[in-house]
């Protein structure tokens, strides 16, 4: 996936990226040591490098090697795409595993701990370019639509390698939308939610007997949405939490739906909110499953160009926009209500929660449209 190049002289970074077919803002995004417009003698840097681009450059023109041969030395160190395997049950050990060979593949990538779960597990954000347009994308606020994580992973392994080897999205180029776009990506926000759903509560693990209380003396984790405390993450935000207060049947924490004794009481829903503060994105797109539905609308707060961009959602990956809901105090709900600004609610596919990791294939054709239009609208 990539190439560290050892320079056996002194060299213009131009000529450099010039070799590679390669952005120069790119080159130096991905080799933030390099500070001046040549680089010296014995440097080592980082190239991206595709499949397609190691086969038309290496083995077809011998040319070419000769050529760069007088200025490098090679090392291919990896290959291969889509670069990460996804396509499974997604916990928290799966994401750190992939956030470690995405940022050694990809080191322009920022990675952040933003915050930290009830019981201590980092809240990671990944910052992917340095564009005036804000975005904003997370997934896995309940536990048990890890899915979402998986499948967040899949099309950020996409863009990030379409960035790299020049290539587009329909009419869009890649590189364009990175050069255009600041993507603050939050791939799994309740990681004690879904490690709790996909692996069960250990029996020496401390929270277990309160875990336990919580789901009734089940064993089954499966369905368990809320966070370790059992509080609903997406019902803790300062949006008419009061109606949802009154009306949800969960009185206490439970598996599911509870909204908590106030709005913004757990590290998780908190983390989310300081995040929106610190940032002030330009849009949102929360995703969770299931129903193949994009939530748009809160209360007529929603500006303009919302719908505008809904209609290319749905156009993109054939799910229903819908404008208005009876529910609040959701995390799309509180941005649209105190910015006025674009966010959504994006349900993957169809069935009952947790979906199966059968559904990824589908999932992940259908509504990857989305994402690359959340970049490019």
């Amino acid at each position: 996936m990539k190439m560290k190049v050892t320079l056996k002289k002194d060299i213009e970074l131009k000529r450099i990226a010039e070799e590679y077919n390669l952005a120069m803002e790119l080159l130096k995004d991905l080799n933030p040591q390099l500070q001046n417009e040549k680089a010296i003698q014995g440097e080592v840097i980082e190239i991206p490098l595709c499949f397609e681009s190691f086969s038309s450059k290496f083995d077809l023109s011998r040319n070419m090697i000769n050529r760069m041969d007088s200025f490098f030395e090679e090392n291919i160190t990896r290959l291969g795409c889509p670069f990460l395997d996804t396509k499974k049950n997604y916990d928290l050990a799966s994401l750190e595993d992939d956030l470690e060979l995405l940022t050694a593949a990809y080191p322009f990538i920022r990675q952040n701990v933003i915050g930290t779960s009830v019981l201590g597990n980092p809240i990671y954000e990944l910052v992917i370019g340095h564009g005036p347009k804000k975005i904003h994308m997370n997934g896995a606020f309940h536990g048990n639509e890890w899915i979402t994580t998986a499948v967040m992973m899949r099309w950020l392994d996409d863009y990030l390698f379409s960035v790299v080897c020049n290539g587009s999205y329909g009419s869009h180029f890649s590189y364009e939308l990175y050069k255009d776009t600041t993507l603050s990506f939050v791939p799994m926000v309740n990681p004690d939610g879904v490690n709790l759903a996909i692996h069960g509560a250990p029996p020496d693990a401390p929270f277990h007997k309160k875990v336990l209380e919580i789901n009734n003396g089940s064993e089954d984790f499966s369905e368990w949405k809320a966070n370790i405390q059992g509080v609903d993450l997406n019902n803790q935000y300062p949006a008419y939490w009061e109606i949802e207060k009154e009306r949800k049947i969960p009185k206490k924490p439970a598996n599911r739906d509870y909204p908590g004794e106030a709005p913004l009481t757990e590290p998780e829903a908190i983390t989310m909110a300081d995040l929106v503060t610190r940032y002030a994105f330009d849009r949102i797109v929360a995703f969770h499953t299931q129903g193949e539905e994009i939530y748009w609308g809160y209360l007529n707060c929603e500006p303009p160009e919302a719908e505008m961009i809904v209609r290319e959602f749905s156009i993109n990956s054939g799910y229903k926009a819908i404008r208005n809901i009876d529910s609040h105090a959701g995390f799309r709900d509180w941005f649209v209500y105190k910015y006025k600004k674009p966010g959504y609610t994006v349900e993957l596919g169809l069935g009952v929660n947790p979906l199966p990791i059968e559904q990824f294939d589908e999932i992940y054709s259908k509504s990857k449209g989305i994402f690359w239009s959340t970049l490019y609208m």
